[in-house]
């Protein structure tokens, strides 16, 4: 008589056994080919062999850049941590933005945005910083831009951008009478003061953007007719007046109250 021989089910503390020892072994392959890798990564072969810099250059010489973070960037084209490589670059004087990239085998690729003046800061005790296009407050050596027309401006901080988009404003509605803007005050109950090239003072008051910007034209229109009666001309000028603005004569302590049109 055939007889057919059947399989038994193995035991369950078996199976759990298997099981145990197939995911032991899995785990422990896992960490030799991670200790592997990880010991491959940090071979001399993927040191990186140089720095290629893109982009804004010309406050920073290439020399300058490799030999300012040459000691600040730790790892290989494996190991490189590039959040903390970017910000070693926007550490340097001038960078306001870095892209980090690798190259594959061995470059490290940087693209960097400068920050480009738009004006001088005036802090306290001459601790004068510079203020960007995008009306961002940097720190920069301010000898740096000597030799360049940069206007002054100073008030809160946080009201950079507002001052900056405020002066861009000005020095058209002022350009009739062959002014321009060289300083620009915002007092923290948000009244504007600016200063000519000439040396004279404007005290344009409170109020919205447009509220100045119309008030400082009024003043343009008329002010050429008024200073013709004043035989020095004027140095400061007062425009918080609600039906006129004042003039100062130069080299007189009063003021004379000369009525605008309207």
């Amino acid at each position: 008589m055939n007889s057919a021989t059947l399989s038994q089910p193995l035991p369950p503390d078996v199976r759990v056994t298997q099981f145990t020892t197939l995911v032991v072994a899995a785990a422990v392959a896992a960490l030799l080919l991670a200790a592997a890798a990880g010991w491959v990564a940090r071979q001399p072969l993927f040191a990186f062999a140089g720095i290629r810099l893109e982009g804004d250059v010309s406050r920073n010489s290439a020399a300058n850049i490799r030999a300012n973070i040459a000691a600040k960037l730790t790892g290989n084209f494996f190991t490189l941590d590039l959040q903390s490589a970017r910000q070693v670059f926007e550490s340097l004087p001038w960078v306001r933005h870095a892209v980090v990239q690798r190259v594959w085998p061995n470059l490290l690729e940087v693209t960097l945005e400068e920050h480009k003046p738009a004006a001088v800061w005036k802090g306290d005790e001459g601790n004068d910083r510079l203020v960007n296009t995008y009306g961002e407050v940097f720190e920069a050596n301010v000898g740096d831009v000597d030799d360049e027309e940069l206007p002054e401006f100073s008030g809160d901080e946080a009201n950079a951008p507002e001052m900056l988009a405020m002066y861009r404003r000005l020095n058209p509605v002022f350009a009739p009478l062959d002014l321009q803007v060289t300083r620009l005050a915002l007092s923290g109950r948000g009244s504007w003061e600016a200063e000519m090239d000439n040396g004279a003072v404007v005290e344009i008051g409170r109020g919205s953007d447009e509220e100045v910007l119309a008030r400082c034209a009024r003043f343009v229109r008329t002010v050429t007719q008024a200073a013709a009666r004043l035989p020095r001309g004027w140095s400061q000028a007062d425009l918080r007046h609600t039906d006129g603005y004042a003039l100062r004569l130069k080299g007189a302590a009063g003021a004379a109250n000369t009525p605008t049109t309207h």
